[in-house]
């Protein structure tokens, strides 16, 4: 094991601190929420970040584990570019649920950028943030090469695992004596304890890692690091993935075992219908995205009147298969299934539907069928 995976794995946390939750009333796992801020046609960003705002103090009332934000960048119906500006804005409006980003995508920035802002963040809400990482631009190549200032697009996937021990040095500040970086401190940060008169807690946010194929997977595991895996657009990939990370797991001081969440796209409404209707304008804003169309989320009038063509109706019928969706107890019975058959320690469920209440109003549901607290 190189030196730079002991600074990954030696971060000073202690088992579980942060990091595992508690299933709430008769849920098998912890229940936590992936909200992308999506922007319906007819509506703005604005009322998307109110409705962002909404589903994480609902989380946090009726006892999801933590809330989450994305980073994608050049897609008109997704709000999440900015995901430190976003959990700043809903730390100061929740008090206990974790907050974090699922994920940055750490090749798009500078290390000691990300170590500054969610050291912020940890000084906004102490003892609730998340540090979700991925190595993927989230977002196509020209705008992963305008957000880099380069044109060699696979240097950040090759470089993720020394940009981790980078950020992971600087949120610790840990650089040894005669590095380069050894007299450079994130602030907020651990520096601030050690500086004279210094009463700064070294507590700082736990570090994930995101993927959707095995490259995350193996590292997360080798590094002794909680895993969260993209189920919701890559579930042919979540069995071996999951399976890759824990026969990778190595026992660090930030976990003595294997724990890996799972993103999962739900909507539960009062009927079947319904609840169709609202997931097929998430299906056709992805047709759109994956044609090279990216726009707002479109209506439920709009996504009925749409004429899918062949190529694209087998797509919808396998993404919507991926997706669960119906009433509320089908849709419990549709998570519980899925965490006996994955093995998953958390499910973070992310709604896909046009508008604020559908999205909102599922989460309530999903929460009734579970019996968690009003």
């Amino acid at each position: 094991m190189s030196g730079e995976d002991e600074e990954i794995r030696g971060s000073g946390e202690t088992a579980g601190d942060g990091i595992r939750g508690t299933a709430p009333g008769t849920a098998p796992v912890p229940l936590s929420v992936l909200d992308l801020v999506t922007v319906g046609a007819g509506s703005t960003a604005s009322a998307a970040v109110r409705t962002a705002v909404d589903i994480a103090r609902t989380a946090e009332r009726r006892g999801f584990h933590r809330y989450w934000v994305a980073e994608h960048h050049s897609m008109p119906g997704v709000a999440s570019s900015s995901p430190a500006v976003l959990l700043a804005h809903l730390a100061a409006h929740t008090t206990r649920i974790r907050l974090g980003s699922g994920g940055v995508m750490l090749p798009n920035h500078a290390p000691l950028v990300i170590a500054e802002q969610f050291g912020t963040l940890e000084a906004m809400a102490p003892g609730r943030v998340d540090l979700g990482l991925g190595r993927a631009p989230g977002t196509d190549g020209a705008t992963a090469a305008a957000l880099r200032r380069t044109e060699r697009l696979h240097e950040g996937a090759d470089e993720f695992p020394q940009q981790l021990a980078e950020l992971t040095r600087f949120l610790d500040d840990s650089f040894p004596d005669g590095h380069p970086y050894a007299k450079i401190h994130a602030v907020p940060g651990p520096v601030q304890a050690t500086s004279p008169g210094g009463v700064q807690d070294r507590h700082r946010p736990p570090l994930w890692l995101l993927g959707s194929s095995g490259f995350s997977a193996r590292l997360a595991g080798s590094l002794g690091l909680p895993f969260a895996f993209a189920h919701h657009f890559s579930a042919a990939n979540t069995l071996p993935a999951l399976d890759l990370y824990r026969a990778s797991f190595r026992p660090s001081e930030v976990l003595s075992e294997p724990y890996a969440l799972i993103g999962v796209a739900a909507l539960a409404a009062e009927s079947e219908q319904e609840a169709r209707r609202q997931v097929m304008t998430g299906a056709l804003s992805m047709v759109r995205l994956r044609t090279g169309r990216p726009g707002l989320v479109p209506s439920p009038e709009e996504a009925e009147a749409y004429r899918f063509n062949e190529l694209e109706r087998g797509f919808v019928d396998s993404w919507l298969g991926n997706v669960v969706h119906g009433t509320p107890d089908a849709v419990r019975q549709g998570l519980d299934d899925l965490a006996k058959r994955t093995g998953a320690d958390e499910l973070m469920i992310t709604a896909n539907a046009h508008g604020g209440a559908a999205r909102l109003r599922s989460y309530e549901l999903i929460a009734d069928a579970y019996g968690l607290p009003a």
